[in-house]
C-alpha cells in the first residue's frame, strides 16, 4: 500500500470509527482474567476458564477449557478449547459453541430500532488444528433477532486475524437495563437443524438461522484445539487495533459478573471474611463486593467436610459450607451466615478461612 493510500485509509478510520474513549465493547477479549481457573471434563453448558466466556453444547463431547499462555504477537493469553472425548456423529440438533453475553445498559449507542442503527465490526485472532469455514453469530435478546457470518481458518495451528462487519439492526431493540441484550457466538460444530436458513441479514430468530455456512466438526477430532484472543467489537465498518486495557481494569469489569472470595490453593488457610456469633452455633458476617455487581448474586462454592474454619476467642471450629441470605438483596454486599454444629457462644467475633485445598467461594451475577 502506498503512503497516500495509507493516509486515505487512516482518514476513513478517523471519520467512521470511534477512536476516542473506549472502543471495545467486549469484556476480557484478551483472556487476561481467569478467576475460575481452568476446567477439564466439561460436558455441559457453563462458564469455564477465562471470564465472560460461556461454553454451550448439545453434543456428546468432553472438552478442556483453559487460559492458554499462547497468543499472536502482543497477546500473552488466549481462550482455548481442547477436545478430549469426541462426538464424531453429529445429529441434526447437535451443536457446540462459545459465546459472550453483553448487558443492555452498555449498548445504547448502537441505536438498534432507529433508522441510524450503527454497524459494528468484530475482529479477533483465532487458531485451530482443524481448518475450514466456521460460523459466527449475533443474537439480539430483547428483539429476539439474529444475524450471522462466517470466517475461514486456512492454516492449521497458525494464528490468523479475522474481521467481520454486521449491519445495524433497524428493526430491533436494546432495552436500557441490566439484562442480556446481545450475544456473540462462535460455532465449533453444527447439525443441519441450525444451518438451513440464510442469516446474513437481521431477521427474527429461529434455530435454523444460528450457523448458516458452518462446515467444520471440531468436536469430531480427538485432541482438536480452537483458540481465540484479541476479540474486539466496535462501532463502524473498519477494525482498529485492539484496545488493550490494564489487568486491573479488566478484572474490575469482570467482577461485575463474577467475583472470587477464596480460590483453591494447596493447603488452604486463606482468609474469607469476618464473622461473629449471633447465637450459639450461628454466625453472621458481611462481605462487601470489590465493585457493584450486575444483580444480586448467587453464592458459588465447593462444599465438603471441613472446608471452612472459624477462628475466635483463642479457639477454632471446622464446618462444611457457607450460606448467603437472599433477603434483603443488594448488589453492593452480601450477608453470609453459618448454621452448623459450632462450639462458639453468642458474641464471639472472629474470621473464617478456607479449611483445605479444595475450598472455592465466589459470587455470580452472570447473564
Amino acid at each position: 500500500m502506498t503512503k497516500a493510500a495509507e493516509l486515505a485509509k487512516m482518514g476513513e478510520v478517523l471519520t467512521n470509527s470511534q477512536i476516542g474513549g473506549r472502543r471495545n465493547i467486549i469484556i476480557n477479549g484478551s483472556a487476561s482474567v481467569n478467576q475460575r481457573g481452568n476446567s477439564t471434563g466439561v460436558t455441559a453448558d457453563g462458564y469455564y476458564g477465562p471470564d465472560r466466556w460461556h461454553y454451550k453444547t448439545e453434543g456428546e463431547e468432553t472438552v478442556s477449557i483453559s487460559q492458554a499462555s499462547d497468543g499472536p504477537d502482543g497477546f500473552a493469553n488466549s481462550y482455548k478449547v481442547e477436545v478430549t472425548t469426541t462426538d464424531s456423529t453429529i445429529a441434526a440438533d447437535d451443536y457446540a459453541r462459545v459465546e459472550t453475553r453483553l448487558e443492555g445498559q452498555n449498548l445504547q449507542h448502537l441505536k438498534y430500532g432507529a433508522s441510524g442503527a450503527e454497524s459494528i465490526t468484530l475482529s479477533f485472532y483465532v487458531k485451530s488444528s482443524v481448518t475450514g469455514t466456521y460460523a459466527v453469530g449475533l443474537y439480539s435478546a430483547d428483539g429476539n433477532r439474529n444475524i450471522g457470518s462466517t470466517y475461514t481458518i486456512s492454516s492449521a495451528n497458525t494464528w490468523e486475524y479475522k474481521t467481520l462487519t454486521f449491519a445495524g439492526d433497524t428493526g430491533g431493540t436494546i432495552n436500557d437495563d441490566n439484562g442480556e441484550a446481545l450475544r456473540i457466538w462462535f460455532l465449533f460444530t453444527s447439525g443441519s437443524d441450525y444451518a438451513s436458513s440464510d442469516n446474513t441479514s437481521w431477521g427474527g430468530y429461529s434455530d435454523s438461522r444460528i450457523s448458516y455456512g458452518h462446515a467444520v466438526n471440531l468436536i469430531g477430532t480427538s485432541s482438536a484445539t480452537w483458540q481465540i484472543t484479541g476479540v474486539q467489537m466496535e462501532i463502524g465498518e473498519q477494525a482498529t487495533p485492539f484496545e488493550h486495557r490494564s489487568v486491573g481494569e479488566e478484572l474490575a469489569l469482570c467482577q461485575r459478573y463474577f467475583t472470587v472470595l477464596c480460590e483453591q490453593i494447596n493447603g488452604g488457610g486463606l482468609a474469607i471474611c469476618n464473622m461473629a456469633g449471633y447465637a450459639s452455633g450461628i454466625l453472621y458476617g458481611v462481605y462487601n463486593f470489590p465493585t457493584e455487581m450486575r444483580a444480586h448474586p448467587t453464592l458459588v462454592q465447593v462444599t465438603g467436610t471441613n472446608n471452612y474454619r472459624f477462628y475466635r476467642n483463642g479457639g477454632n471450629d471446622y464446618f462444611n459450607q457457607i450460606e448467603i441470605d437472599s433477603d434483603p438483596q443488594s448488589t453492593r454486599n452480601a450477608e453470609l451466615h453459618v448454621d452448623q454444629d459450632l462450639s462458639h457462644t453468642a458474641g464471639h467475633a472472629g474470621w473464617i478461612r478456607s479449611g483445605n485445598e479444595n475450598t472455592f467461594v465466589a459470587f455470580s451475577a452472570e447473564l
